[in-house]
This record gives C-alpha cells, structure tokens and sequence, in this order.
C-alpha cells in the first residue's frame, strides 16, 4: 500500500518543487494574473507530480473538511453502479455524511479532473472505484489526507483500503463450471478492455483455467459503448457466424449475455444442450428472461455498504486504515449452464 502523507502539501512544496514564488503558485493554481506559459506549465507539472490540490474552502473553513464523501465510479449507464450507490447511501443515511457522485466513462483523463475538482472541497472521505488511476490520481489520493476507498477490485495495491471482489478469482471459477460441465468451444464476447480493468482481470482467470485443462477461447468479439441487449444479440449472431461450432458463450457481463440469449431462443437454439451462456453481475432486473441466465454475483450493494461504513468510522481521520475487505460472490448455473 503506498505510505500515506505525515502532513497535507502546501503551496510551499509546490513553490520548491518548481522554483516559483509561493505568490506566483497561487495565481497560477487559481487560473488569474499574468503568467507566462512556460512558467504556468512548470508549476501544473510539479503539482501534478506532486498530487497538489487547491483548497476551495475559504477564511476560517480553510483547515476543516466538509461533510462530503466523493464518489468516483466510470459509468451509470448499466445496472452495476445504481446499487453500489445505492449501498453507500444506505449506510450514510443515518450519518452527516452527504454523498456526491462523479463519473468517469472510464477514462484516466477524466478521473483526474473529477478527483481535481472534488478534493479540492475537502471532503471527508473518497470511494472511487478501481485500483488502476493514473500517476497524477494516485499521488493525489495519496495525498489527500483524509480517509479513501477503493472498490469493485483487491486485485492490486491500493492507496488506503479497499472493498470489492477478486476478479481473476471470479473469471476462474466460471472456467471450472464450464470445464467442469464438459464445454470446450468457448468463445468470449465482451467490452475492449484496456480500460475496463475488472472486465480484463475475470479475463484473465477464465483463459489461464481454462489453458490449464488443454483449451484455448476458440473466438472472441469486443465492443465499445454501453452494455446494451441489442449490442448483445450483434455480438452474438456476429461470432456464431463466423465460428459455428461454439458450443459456450462467456459474456464479459449480463445484459449483453441477456441479450445473447433472446437472439439464440428467437433461432430455436437448444440452450444449455448446444450452446452453453454465462454472464457476470447477477443483475436482478433480468429475472425475467425465459431462462435464467448463468452469473455471478459481484457483491455491488454489500461493496457500497462496507465502503461507506469504512469512510464514516474514519471521519476525522487522515486514513481508513489500510482495510482489505475481499467479498465472495456466488455463482448461479441458471438454466444455462447445466448439460442436459
């Protein structure tokens, strides 16, 4: 875990770190007087390196945090976030704690802004998900000196504490169901997932498992974009025509698998007899599909829960106490798992 700060930076660390007056930091950071581009250049490099961020509250207030707690997540475009979301404010509720909730789309770029912009308020704590952050993000968490969580993931080294799941553990455990009912053509659709780090972690354990049985993934097809039904059965009907002899699908999350399965019923597909399906997420909205989708369950409003619990209980700390809490999700074979 990185070693949190002994003391908050100030424009004195950021001063000596770019060999610029203290005056001329202040009003470079707060974007006003004359400034020359290679001199405001200097000094956002050095707070950047250093993970310095302006404090926004003014007078008296200036050394005190508010009752606020960032909440960074990439997406609310699917069904995931809502009942994470869902788990912290249930826990703050009966706290004064107030959540305030930034988006991402997955992008290092705007992580950055978001957490910029949040911590410069001086909240009382940070949940933001994911343990892969760019250098500039980490370092501010690093720095913030208030207590941070991360979440979804413990694959990885976090600033502070994290809440989540293991994902390689996760994608291993689906490979030894489909092993173990006696798939071998597998193939994987899912999001492009250099930046969906969970998404590529389950990846990982599922083909590594797999690899050790003797079997490769036959095909795969990658999107971009939301995890929609349409975009599932596009997936679905794109692989199959070009590799017919799959007899599993491993979707990187369910609605896309969802919709896999309304493309495969609608051709009279023999499901799980043909063709096997699998998702991950447990997402309760698709209990109403003809069949029950294979999943797994990520723990999403137990993870939000657990954070934010973590956050109250260091309020007024300067770290969460360097938590590790790993949550075990459970598999479901559905009725599209189980060989007939």
């Amino acid at each position: 875990m990185t070693n949190r700060p002994k003391r908050p930076l100030t424009l004195r660390d950021v001063s000596e770190a770019s060999g610029v007056s203290e005056m001329t930091v202040s009003r470079v950071l707060r974007g006003k007087g004359d400034v020359s581009e290679a001199t405001r250049l200097k000094v956002q490099d050095a707070a950047k390196r250093l993970g310095y961020v302006p404090n926004k509250i003014a007078g008296a207030l200036a050394s005190s945090r508010v009752n606020l707690v960032g909440v960074i997540i990439p997406s609310l475009g699917n069904m995931v976030f809502p009942e994470v979301l869902s788990g912290i404010s249930e826990m703050l509720a009966g706290t004064s704690l107030q959540p305030v909730v930034g988006v991402t789309d997955y992008l290092p770029e705007t992580e950055e802004k978001v957490l910029f912009e949040m911590l410069s308020w001086r909240p009382s704590g940070v949940i933001i998900a994911g343990l892969e952050h760019s250098e500039a993000s980490r370092a501010m968490l690093a720095q913030a000196g208030i207590p941070i969580v991360e979440i979804m993931d413990v694959d990885g080294d976090p600033v502070d504490a994290c809440v989540g799941i293991s994902h390689r553990r996760a994608g291993r455990q689906m490979a030894e169901a489909i092993i173990e009912a006696g798939y071998r053509r597998i193939g994987f659709l899912g999001t492009k997932m250099p930046l969906d780090h969970r998404a590529r972690k389950r990846f990982e354990g599922f083909t590594r498992t797999l690899a050790k049985s003797g079997i490769e993934i036959a095909d795969q097809e990658f999107y971009s974009g939301g995890s929609a039904l349409a975009k599932g059965r596009e997936m679905t009907q794109a692989i199959l025509e070009r590799t017919p002899d799959l007899d599993f699908l491993y979707y990187s999350n369910d609605m896309i698998g969802a919709g896999g399965l309304l493309y495969l019923l609608e051709k009279g597909v023999d499901i799980p007899g043909q063709i096997g399906l699998a998702g991950f997420n447990g997402v309760e909205l698709l209990e109403g599909l003809p069949r029950s989708l294979a999943t797994m369950d990520a723990c999403r409003r137990e993870i939000g829960q657990r954070a934010a619990r973590i956050i109250a209980e260091a309020q007024g700390s300067r770290s969460a106490g360097a938590q590790r809490i790993e949550l075990t999700p459970t598999l479901a074979l559905g009725d599209t798992l189980i060989r007939h």
